[in-house]
């Protein structure tokens, strides 16, 4: 498994914004596509938005219209911008990515990062 650094998790007020960032702690082969999840307590884990390498996004619901995630970059990492957020926008944000660590592995979608926290409140 490849291991994944998040940043960018902060408190904010409703209507605040951040951007998050991930990318792999080590060199990779390759990654064709990264997302971002997000867990609250009490609450089953839920997709925020995904990419692929080619540039197709899918984002969850509630974020539509708000979230941004940007495309891969040559660095392989991707940054998830918040825009308009709202208390129920409190969670832990989980880093995502299907990764071909090398030439001797194929690609392996259960890399994750620790997470970081975003708060989201007056």
């Amino acid at each position: 498994q490849v291991h994944l650094v998040e940043s960018g998790g902060d408190l904010v007020q409703p209507g605040g914004s951040l951007r998050l960032s991930c990318a792999p702690s080590g060199s990779v082969l390759s990654v064709r596509a990264m997302a971002w999840y997000r867990q609250a307590p009490g609450y089953a884990r839920e997709l925020v938005a995904r990419i692929t390498r080619k540039g197709l996004t899918t984002y969850g619901d509630s974020v539509k219209g708000r979230f941004t995630i940007s495309g891969i970059n040559v660095n392989n990492s991707v940054y998830l911008q918040m825009d308009n957020l709202k208390p129920e926008d409190t969670a832990l944000y989980l880093c995502n990515a299907d990764v071909r660590r090398d030439a001797e592995t194929w690609y392996s979608p259960d890399n994750w990062g620790q997470g970081t926290q975003v708060t989201v409140s007056s």
